[in-house]
């Protein structure tokens, strides 16, 4: 399995890098701001890596789950669960195929999606793993030409188109579809926004 962890080598030195962090922040700012989140919910972090926007919604729910397809990433998650103020626990699994029967009251992500091929079929699954009334928080990239990741291995999405993505939320039950800015990653070639679009179930 390691072999095709595509963050094995990045997993260490991930948090050192304070635009990461910073963008983080923001998401996690901006997801506190706009869900009602309280002390008794159990929420899943999708493509948690190593807790970055855990860390700044722990303080707010009861549990985090942290769903990765990355081991790498998740030993380093585990490595620091004791400074998340929530329970925590990790999953090492593929998003697209998981099938637990545990349910959530929200869904919480940074920068995942691109990663995730079928777009509309993550949107169903995660619909059908929330309670009612249950909330995605889903942050990415809005539409780039390619030049955002040095290597784009592992990268189905150049981005998204905001009124697709909320077209595809729709689609799969969700109401209450919002895009909210949430921060822009400068790189030496071009400025990059990120978004934050937000579900009810």
């Amino acid at each position: 399995m390691e072999n095709n962890d595509l963050f094995a080598h990045k997993s260490k030195s991930w948090d050192m890098n304070s635009k990461r962090v910073k963008n983080a922040k923001a998401i996690g700012d901006l997801i506190v701001k706009n869900i009602k989140l309280d002390k008794s919910m159990n929420v899943m972090d999708m493509g948690a890596g190593t807790g970055l926007l855990s860390y700044f919604i722990a303080p707010f729910v009861d549990k985090i789950v942290a769903v990765d397809s990355s081991p790498s990433m998740l030993k380093e998650f585990e490595s620091k669960c004791d400074e998340f103020a929530c329970k925590t626990e990790v999953k090492h699994i593929d998003i697209s195929e998981y099938d637990e029967p545990e349910s959530y009251d929200g869904v919480i992500s940074s920068m995942t999606i691109h990663h995730i091929e079928d777009t509309p079929a993550l949107l169903k699954k995660l619909y059908g793993m929330l309670n009612d009334g249950g909330f995605i928080a889903l942050a990415d990239l809005d539409t780039e030409d390619g030049s955002f990741h040095s290597d784009n291995t592992g990268v189905f999405h150049y981005g998204f188109d905001r009124h697709k993505l909320a077209e595809y939320a729709s689609e799969a039950g969700f109401s209450e579809v919002a895009f909210s800015t949430a921060s822009t990653i400068s790189k030496p070639h071009g400025d990059f926004t990120v978004f934050l679009m937000t579900a009810i179930k």
